[in-house]
C-alpha cells in the first residue's frame, strides 16, 4: 500500500530518536463541541498520533473509564458520521498528524463497509483499529482498508504467543500496538515496565513495524520509562478521565493539554535517559 502520515510520522520519529506519543480519547464525549477543543490541544501539546475512539454501546474490552465515555457519547447523540466530522474538523488546520479511529466492528458493518472506507479517507482517517476483528476475518476490513490507503493496526497482548504473533501481524500495517496487560483498558495497576524491553524485542523479531505499548500511562515519569523501551507510548484513560472532570470544552482542552504536555516530555527524555 502507497506510504500513510503514520508511515511519515514514525519515519520522522526514527530520525529524531525518540518515541511516538499515541494519545486516545472518545468522539462526543460528551458534546462535538469539546471532541474538536480536545482534538486540536491533543496536536498542540505534543501527540504524534491520535486515537479518535468510535462509541459502541457494548465495548466488550473497554474499562468503565472508558466505557463511561462511550455512553456519554452515545446519550449526546454521537454516531459514526459525527465522528467522521470530528476528523474532518480537524484536518482543516492540521494536514500532518496522523489520525487512527479505534472501535468495534458493529457501527462500520451496519454503515457498510465501502462507504465507510471512503468516507474515513476522505475526512483524513489514515488508519484502523478494530478490536472484536481477528486476522481470520482480515476479508470483511482490513485487506479492503489497505487497498484504500488506510492502515489496519492490530493488537497484540502478553498471551500472543509466537505461534499466534505472525498470523496477527499478517496485513497488519502502520504500527502494532501491544496492550501490556491481560484484561479490559484502564485498568487501575501499578506501572511495573520490567518486561516491556523483552516483549517489544519478541515482536520485533517478527516484523519491522513500530511497536508502541498501551500500559495505563498517567505520568511523565511512566512515559519515560516506556518509552526507552517502546517505540511509541499510547496513552487513553488518563485523557478521557481529564476530560470527564472538566466542566467546559475549553477546561477540557486545557485539562488535556497540561498532561499531554508533561507526557510528550517523557518521551522526548526516554532515548537521552535510557543511554545515560
Amino acid at each position: 500500500m502507497s506510504e500513510t502520515r503514520i508511515d511519515r510520522r514514525f519515519a520522522k520519529l526514527r530520525d529524531e530518536g525518540r518515541p511516538a506519543l499515541v494519545t486516545y480519547f472518545m468522539a462526543g464525549d460528551p458534546n462535538m463541541e469539546t471532541s474538536n477543543a480536545v482534538m486540536q490541544a491533543l496536536a498542540d501539546s505534543g501527540a504524534d498520533v491520535i486515537e479518535l475512539g468510535l462509541p459502541f454501546s457494548d465495548p466488550m474490552a473497554d474499562g468503565p473509564t472508558i466505557d463511561m465515555a462511550g455512553k456519554r457519547a452515545l446519550a449526546g447523540g454521537q454516531t459514526l458520521p459525527k465522528t467522521l466530522d470530528i476528523a474532518r474538523t480537524f484536518r482543516k488546520n492540521d494536514d500532518d498528524t496522523p489520525v487512527v479511529l479505534m472501535g468495534y466492528y458493529n457501527p462500520i458493518y451496519v454503515y457498510g463497509v465501502d462507504r465507510f472506507l471512503a468516507d474515513a479517507k476522505a475526512a483524513g482517517i489514515d488508519g484502523l483499529i478494530v478490536v472484536d476483528l481477528p486476522p481470520e476475518m482480515d476479508e470483511e476490513l482490513c485487506i479492503p482498508a489497505r487497498a484504500a490507503g488506510i492502515n489496519f493496526i492490530r493488537l497484540a497482548t502478553p498471551t500472543t504467543d509466537d505461534k499466534r504473533l505472525p498470523k496477527v501481524l499478517t496485513n497488519t500495517s502502520g504500527f502494532v500496538y501491544y496492550v501490556s496487560m491481560t484484561g479490559i483498558t484502564g485498568a487501575n495497576l501499578s506501572a511495573d515496565v520490567s518486561g516491556v524491553g523483552d516483549a517489544v524485542k519478541r515482536i520485533k523479531g517478527h516484523t519491522d513495524l513500530p511497536v508502541c505499548v498501551g500500559f495505563g500511562v498517567k505520568s511523565e515519569e511512566q512515559a519515560r520509562a516506556i518509552g526507552a523501551a517502546a517505540d511509541g507510548v499510547v496513552v487513553g484513560s488518563a485523557i478521557v478521565s481529564a476530560m470527564a472532570e472538566a466542566g467546559s470544552p475549553q477546561e477540557a482542552a486545557t485539562s488535556v493539554s497540561t498532561l499531554v504536555s508533561a507526557l510528550a516530555r517523557g518521551c522526548a527524555q526516554a532515548r537521552s535517559r535510557a543511554d545515560a
